[in-house]
């Protein structure tokens, strides 16, 4: 079976294009090629589309293979460029090999084109997964710093946490027992409510830091997010206001998980919330739910080979700027005004998800939206009666 290539071939003459065309061929190449022989066919060949290879005459009226050569390597570095010359001699194979041609191969001695053309594809290949393996490498290693710098944050928010609900604990249970002692319409009682309020304002955002910082007790039991969600669709709906339109795009086969029900419903309701402050004029909120399975060799960084029930929230709201999307699961992160939010919504979410035995990720085009997508381990269990009722299944 012949072997694909796309060749650029820089050449005046169509005969000794053609030439070359057979001589790949006979040798087991299927090329397509595509002929130029000026600067400017040149680059718009290259913007037009990829190439595995470009094969340049050395001389031609009005254009030179120095040239071509220049602008290929200006274009991509790593292509292939390989001079082929009638009459050039050893002198100018040198000088082309300094300015960065792979090889030059004599008209006469055209036998070598196929052998060195599939050295350089080798190469080229080589390079190519180089590149991937270190793109990877850098992912890798910029995914681990991010969680090495989320966990050292939520280590110290889990004992600031654990300490400050000491002390949220005596404000509510203090404030208890002067309301106890109070007569009815006692003008200091409102001063006193108000500081309870205080109190269990601080209380929900301990319980936020711990959740953060995955050092809370979950409950976990069997179950269909797809449930939940028509659960707590009504209140979906009230949350975001009437501006916003809710779409679901729910599996009917969705499989089960494992996970705590109201923290669940938490993070639900921490994305709806951050998607009804992106679309601040109304837009449109969709929940989809699928099945998604990993396999081992499209394993990413992100999960484990695995079956997963993923979640996903997406908005058509602001958008989030680039140079913030990696701080966005941090506490205390917001970039909201004074007094409109403290920044633990989505650290929350991340905590949850996160002792959940799962991940979160999130896309954002600016003025286009942000979809966040969590993926939460299958489990083939069946979830238990819920106080004497049949379980429901999807």
């Amino acid at each position: 079976m012949s072997r694909p290539v796309t060749v650029l071939m820089v050449e005046d003459s169509d005969d000794d294009a053609q030439l070359l065309k057979r001589e790949l061929e006979r040798r087991g190449f299927d090329p397509d090629v595509t002929r130029v022989d000026t600067s400017a066919d040149l680059r718009s060949a290259l913007i037009a589309r990829d190439y595995d290879v470009v094969i340049s005459d050395h001389k031609m009226p009005g254009f030179s293979g120095e040239e071509a050569l220049k602008l290929v390597k200006l274009f991509d570095p790593d292509l292939p460029f390989i001079v082929v010359s009638g009459t050039r001699g050893e002198e100018h194979a040198v000088e082309a090999m300094r300015s960065g041609a792979n090889d030059f191969i004599l008209k006469g001695k055209l036998h070598r084109l196929a052998p060195v053309l599939e050295r350089e594809l080798s190469a080229s290949e080589m390079r190519a997964e180089q590149r991937r393996i270190s793109a990877a490498l850098e992912e890798s290693q910029r995914q681990l710093r991010e969680s090495q710098q989320l966990e050292a944050i939520g280590r110290l928010a889990g004992g600031v946490a654990h300490d400050f609900n000491n002390l949220v604990a005596s404000i509510l249970s203090y404030s208890d027992l002067i309301l106890k002692s109070m007569p009815p319409g006692d003008a200091n009682r409102d001063d006193v409510e108000e500081i309870k309020r205080a109190g269990r304002h601080a209380a929900e955002l301990t319980r936020q830091l711990v959740a953060f910082s995955r050092q809370q007790v979950l409950h976990k039991a069997v179950v269909n997010l797809n449930e939940l969600v028509h659960d707590d669709l009504g209140l979906f709906q009230r949350l975001v206001g009437p501006g916003i339109t809710i779409d679901l795009n729910l599996d009917p086969n969705l499989w089960h998980t494992k996970a705590d029900r109201l923290q669940m419903e938490q993070v639900l309701m921490n994305l709806a919330n951050n998607a009804r402050d992106a679309m601040p004029g109304g837009g449109t909120l969709t929940v989809t739910t699928k099945n998604v399975v990993v396999e081992a060799e499209s394993n990413g960084q992100m999960h484990p080979p695995g079956q997963y029930v993923q979640l996903e929230v997406r908005d058509t709201g602001t958008g989030i700027p680039r140079d913030i999307r990696a701080r966005i699961f941090d506490p205390f992160f917001t970039t909201k005004d004074l007094g409109q939010g403290i920044g633990l919504g989505l650290s929350t979410v991340y905590g949850i998800v996160r002792q959940s035995d799962g991940t979160i990720d999130v896309e954002s085009e600016m003025g286009r939206g942000t979809a966040f997508t969590i993926h939460l381990p299958r489990t083939t269990e069946q979830p238990k009666d819920d106080a004497g009722r049949a379980s429901r299944r999807a």
